[in-house]
């Protein structure tokens, strides 16, 4: 990434590919918003493997034999993928996948690199959960209301989406680790794991 000057134009540019031209302050803001983002997942990781008391007891903690997919995934109540949902909960390849998604995505994100394969994890962990929660009933099988604000665009969504803005607009060029990243032989190999 090239700056010219403080909010002057900044060109990002990739080899054989044509560069896009943000401005410095986009770049910035973009490099807020990819560790804030990081830091929800990582927030979330670590309360719900220390239990330290936000959305997980320190009883509950993972490290103290707590699940923490059977709570949220046991108590789904709405949607076509219930008994999906009930029958993985509280397994321990779920438990494991999840607390890896949320760990890897926190650290790609805060770190900016292998912004690409996380866009799509955060694709795939966003629309499962998105599935889960159902947005698009108004009550569950049971009659109660579900809460559900909009039917279609929720946090899911808006964070799916900001994952795809971060790796498309290469921001971990900015306040992160993506341009020495992106020089490892391996990852220009591979430009995928950009």
């Amino acid at each position: 990434m090239t700056t010219i000057g403080r909010d002057s134009a900044t060109h990002l540019e990739r080899a054989g590919e044509p560069g896009s031209v943000i401005t410095a302050s986009a770049a910035r803001a973009l490099a807020l918003l990819r560790v804030a983002l990081g830091f929800i997942f990582l927030w979330s990781f670590l309360d719900k493997a220390l239990g330290l008391g936000y959305s997980t007891p320190e009883a509950r903690a993972w490290i103290n034999g707590g699940s923490p997919t059977k709570g949220f995934l046991a108590s789904v109540d709405v949607g076509p993928l219930q008994d999906f949902f009930h029958d993985i909960a509280g397994k321990p390849w779920a438990d494991w996948l999840f607390m890896l998604g949320l760990l890897g995505l926190g650290l790609a994100l805060i770190l900016g690199i292998g912004l690409r394969v996380a866009a799509v994890a955060m694709v795939a962990m966003m629309a499962l959960m998105w599935l889960a929660e159902w947005p698009l009933a108004k009550t569950t099988d049971a009659g109660d209301l579900t809460g559900s604000s909009n039917p279609v665009d929720d946090y899911h969504v808006i964070y799916a989406l900001s994952a795809i803005v971060i790796a498309l607009t290469y921001a971990g060029r900015t306040w992160g680790l993506g341009r020495w990243w992106a020089a490892l032989p391996l990852v220009r190999k591979n430009r995928w794991l950009i």
